[in-house]
């Protein structure tokens, strides 16, 4: 049983004639009727009295409020699959890290909805690895992530590196180790750390360095917002380990301090190199084609590394 089949018998009950519906689907009488035959066929009775006028069987009554509902759910459908082609759809969902939505991403926002007004919007704040899992999920379009190339090497994913940057301690103004311009591993290890939750990219990041550098992560408490940690890391006894991109409001605080990490060797525990986070956006191949979603990506794309460069420039 084939669509253009149920098209034919509902055009022919429609107009009560065979070369009627022909002309109605655009094809030939004969080109119908075998259509029909085919369809009887397949059912296994008649749906048509073969007279002057065609007049449906009681088998062909049974059908046609059926082949009704099929037919019109077929035409909503390539209306509404025209129109996603077209970019005409009702919304955009993105899942994004919470350092961006108060920094870098604002100002792409607001370009996306002066250039289609008619697309609803929807932003989520996510840690990486649950912004990866509802993207798989197909729950939203797009997500810019702290990179985790485990979830993000299957072929449908498309990723986008926008920048990188370094990992940074945030303190009370009046902590030890605010003393530093440049804070040895060695000293950072012996205090308590404010973290973010299982399932953020940042705490998957700090851990594993001090597993690589063979040291316990003195994790005393864990938040999930920017402002938790600000306000928690204020009280004078936890540090935070946050990159650049968190830190701007904290930059404006005279009783946080933002000191550098130094890239010194730990006496026995060996790791010099500098601790860094790679952010990216991530969409699936099908999903770049859709207008909107292209134009976001390409928003994206053009703003944000530039504003990371303006800003390394000012800095």
């Amino acid at each position: 049983m084939r669509l253009e089949q149920l098209q034919a018998f509902l055009a022919i009950a429609q107009t009560g004639s065979f070369q009627q519906a022909a002309r109605t689907c655009g094809v030939t009488q004969s080109t119908i009727s075998r259509q029909i035959q085919a369809l009887e066929a397949d059912l296994g009775i008649e749906l048509f009295h073969r007279s002057s006028h065609a007049k449906l069987t009681l088998g062909g009554e049974r059908l046609l409020p059926r082949v009704r509902k099929i037919c019109q759910e077929w035409q909503t459908a390539t209306e509404e699959l025209a129109d996603l082609i077209a970019g005409k759809q009702p919304e955009l969902c993105i899942a994004v890290i919470h350092s961006l939505c108060g920094s870098y991403l604002p100002p792409v926002l607001q370009k996306f909805c002066r250039d289609y007004p008619d697309v609803q919007l929807r932003v989520t704040s996510l840690g990486s690895d649950r912004a990866l899992k509802v993207l798989k999920d197909g729950l939203v379009d797009l997500a810019i992530v702290m990179n985790n190339r485990f979830l993000t090497t299957s072929r449908e994913m498309v990723v986008e590196v926008l920048y990188d940057e370094p990992i940074e301690v945030l303190t009370a103004a009046n902590h030890p180790l605010a003393q530093y311009e440049f804070i040895p591993w060695s000293e950072l290890i012996r205090y308590p750390q404010v973290v973010f939750k299982d399932g953020y990219g940042m705490q998957r990041l700090i851990q594993d360095r001090f597993e690589r550098i063979e040291a316990t992560l003195q994790s005393a408490l864990e938040v999930n917002t920017l402002d938790a940690f600000r306000g928690v890391v204020r009280q004078g006894e936890l540090i935070a380990l946050l990159p650049q991109s968190a830190l701007l409001e904290a930059r404006l605080d005279p009783t946080l301090a933002i000191r550098s990490l130094a890239s010194n060797n730990i006496s026995g525990l060996a790791d010099g190199s500098s601790l860094t986070r790679r952010v990216v956006m991530v969409t699936t191949q099908d999903r770049l084609q859709i207008p909107p979603i292209k134009h976001f990506w390409q928003l994206v794309r053009e703003n944000i590394p530039l504003q990371i460069d303006q800003q390394r420039s000012a800095s």
